[in-house]
């Protein structure tokens, strides 16, 4: 996806390493603690998740989870933009290859929903982007890198290891820079579900609801944020580069529910679905891909999501 030519958003923040203070997860291998979460992966799949989201990285696999919230208040250290990639020094935001292209990711994410929103005769408001190293610190509390990115709506902010994108690559076959920019587009369209008002209410059924209900609201939550990242895509096709598609609809099929629990030794069971099966995800994306329109991605429909 061609990004050069944006300067990097300004909306972003740079904690280091270390931020929250706390020991990270890791294994005696450097896995970033790829053994525990595949211990707890068929309990994390089974439970009632809000409006956030986090990766988890299973041995070829990676699962969103919610990051329940807490009350903290961010005050991590406020980074400046860089403009050329290199070594991280100083908890300089955007100062390296990969957190460059993730804050260009971001600034087109800015452009792209502030024009949307104001065809509805509405103003945006950018989510903010935070760097950590290993452990961080947010609003919904720690950040462990085996966690991978997710956003956290007490504080509107999106967290990210970017040492995750080297376990894309290396750990889920989901290569190309697309493949990135998809994981920050879907966490974006968290943003929007946020801002629009229907990540509160879906939260407040899911505290009515029983368990599979439960999951089942979160399922329709995290294909929205898919077709959302989608339509981003869409309304930027004259930066999309052959084979970008794919690259997205792999790493979209890598992340589904029943890819996950197999990949975990597990049987898929929908009830226990917190995400949506590969093939609902695949589509999803692909719809928001197709029609460049925010009005398409109703996945609370009437027979939406099947």
């Amino acid at each position: 996806m061609r990004l050069d030519d944006l300067d990097p958003s300004k909306n972003v923040r740079d904690q280091g390493r270390g931020g929250s203070g706390f020991g990270g997860f890791r294994s005696g291998g450097g896995g970033g603690g790829l053994g525990m979460l595949l211990s707890f992966l068929p309990m994390l799949l089974g439970r009632k998740m809000g409006c956030g989201t986090i990766l988890l990285l299973g041995a070829g696999a990676l699962a969103f989870m919610y990051f329940s919230g807490g009350g903290m208040q961010l005050t991590g250290n406020s980074g400046s933009t860089g403009s050329q990639a290199g070594t991280s020094g100083g908890n300089v935001a955007c100062d390296t290859q990969e957190e460059l292209f993730a804050c260009q990711v971001l600034a087109s994410t800015e452009q792209t929903w502030a024009k949307l929103f104001q065809q509805q005769g509405q103003r945006y408001t950018p989510t903010t982007l935070t760097f950590y190293q290993q452990t961080g610190r947010s609003g919904c509390g720690s950040a462990q890198s085996a966690m991978g990115p997710f956003y956290c709506p007490a504080d509107q902010g999106i967290y990210l290891d970017t040492s995750f994108f080297r376990e894309m690559q290396t750990r889920m076959g989901a290569k190309g820079d697309f493949a990135q920019a998809y994981v920050i587009a879907h966490e974006v369209g968290h943003h929007i579900q946020k801002l629009s008002g229907v990540a509160d209410q879906v939260r407040q059924a899911q505290s009515r609801a029983g368990k599979a209900e439960g999951n089942a609201l979160q399922v329709r939550m995290e294909l929205q944020a898919d077709c959302y990242a989608g339509v981003w895509a869409a309304q930027n096709a004259d930066r999309m580069e052959p084979g970008d598609v794919e690259e997205g609809l792999t790493a979209a099929h890598a992340i589904g529910d029943d890819t996950l629990m197999r990949g975990a030794g597990q049987r898929p069971v929908e009830s226990m679905f917190t995400h949506g099966s590969s093939a609902q995800r695949m589509a999803w994306l692909k719809k928001g891909m197709q029609t460049g329109d925010p009005a398409s991605c109703d996945t609370f429909a009437r027979g939406a999501v099947r």
